[in-house]
């Protein structure tokens, strides 16, 4: 019997991700696509995400599912996992390609997936390098542009495209003539730990061996053929479909605390500057800054933390002009040493990285990519914003009775 894998690839660029999946499709013998259009997600209560199976040859079946507490990646979760499961127990398939719709991070998915105990062997996110740019740079909101999830879906193009990237471990990329080196040099300091594969022409599949027909009848059943893994040259989209995946490592290159952020780079015109200190940030001259900092790169993001509360980790995630800033729970520093041991190893060891001697892990650790950036301009901004050598002698009582103005953003 075939063990079913199941590879999920998303992304804004809705043509690369569909080159992706159909390469997918041709490689891969005996693999189907699931896809749920979510297009009407805001059109109101009555109405139905639509599903299609594929497979290389063509449609095999078609499936409406309801809006769940009027949320279409809801019903998409629980629609989704019985169609795997069905596909699982059949024994006929040996890999399921679940694309995504548009604006559908692949996080949620991939935990959804996960759980339910199927195989997960592969996130993909499929990249044109030529819109990286036009994307990252798009402060509109997804409802504008016809591509929110739910008729509560505030989220940007920018901020989920960001996400998208930077959440998958592979990338697929697609091979764009109006791309160039400019492009491909921002891809790759946006995310360097990703792993960068082609998105192949369809060509031969991995295995001569025969494809029982599914049309029609999905769920007949037969004597199932003994697979074994297919094999396909390293660095392959094929490959790369197969190499496995780790939610809870990729949660962790997620977290503003541990995250997996970028080095410091600078190639044909793109730079990423790594800014680290361990001094606070004066709260109001940071605020004041926020417009300028937030225009300096066209991808920023980070950890932080303020004068005024010392204990609290702050996250910064920027992109397309606009900064999301939240709090995600307290320094490791002001726990007490009990509360350690609850505290996942990849934490820790984040915070032994970041180890002062004074403030514990407490620092600044941003992240600025962009091209043509302004490095030296944007350090001199950043660092007029820290606390000045009077202010910090001052102490930390003083440092608490100093204003508040990112009381706004935090909601308190």
């Amino acid at each position: 019997m075939t063990q079913l894998s199941v590879a999920i690839v998303g992304g804004l660029h809705a043509d690369a991700r569909r080159a992706a999946v159909e390469a997918l499709l041709a490689g891969v013998p005996g693999s189907v696509a699931l896809h749920h259009d979510l297009s009407t997600a805001v059109d109101g209560p009555d109405a139905k995400v639509v599903r299609t199976v594929r497979d290389a040859a063509g449609l095999i079946s078609t499936g409406e599912t309801p809006l769940v507490n009027d949320c279409a990646c809801c019903a998409l979760r629980e629609d989704l996992v019985p169609e795997l499961e069905r596909f699982a127990d059949a024994g006929l398939t040996r890999l399921a390609v679940v694309e995504l719709w548009d604006s559908v991070e692949p996080k949620a998915m991939a935990e959804v997936v996960a759980a339910s105990g199927l195989r997960l062997t592969s996130v993909i996110t499929a990249v044109d390098p030529a819109l990286l740019l036009p994307y990252l740079g798009n402060g509109d909101d997804l409802a504008d542009r016809g591509l929110a999830a739910a008729t509560t879906d505030q989220r940007t193009v920018a901020d989920t495209f960001a996400r998208q990237l930077e959440y998958a471990p592979i990338l697929a990329v697609l091979d764009s003539a109006e791309a160039d080196d400019e492009d491909r040099a921002l891809l790759a300091q946006l995310h360097p730990t990703a792993q960068r594969v082609p998105i192949e022409s369809q060509g031969a599949p991995l295995a001569p061996e025969g494809r029982e027909e599914l049309r029609d009848q999905p769920r007949r059943t037969r004597t199932p053929q003994r697979t074994t893994t297919p094999m396909a040259p390293p660095g392959s989209l094929l490959a790369a479909a197969f190499a496995g995946f780790d939610v809870d490592a990729a949660a962790a290159a997620q977290h503003p605390a541990s995250a997996l952020l970028p080095t410091d780079a600078d190639e044909h015109g793109v730079t990423t500057l790594v800014w680290h200190r361990h001094r606070p940030f004066h709260p109001e001259r940071l605020y004041a800054a926020l417009e300028d900092l937030c225009c300096a790169a066209a991808r920023s993001r980070g950890r932080f933390w303020l004068a005024e509360r010392p204990d609290t980790l702050l996250h910064w995630d920027a992109a397309g002009g606009a900064l999301c800033v939240e709090s995600v729970g307290p320094w490791l520093a002001s726990l007490p040493d009990a509360a350690w041991d609850m505290v996942p190893p990849v934490r820790r060891a984040a915070a032994a990285l970041d180890w002062h001697p004074e403030h514990g892990d407490r620092c600044q650790h941003l992240v600025f990519t962009s091209p043509g950036l302004d490095r030296d301009g944007l350090e001199r901004l950043l660092e007029s914003c820290l606390l000045t050598d009077a202010e910090y002698a001052a102490g930390r009582a003083a440092w608490e009775r100093l204003p508040r103005p990112f009381d706004t953003f935090l909601e308190v």
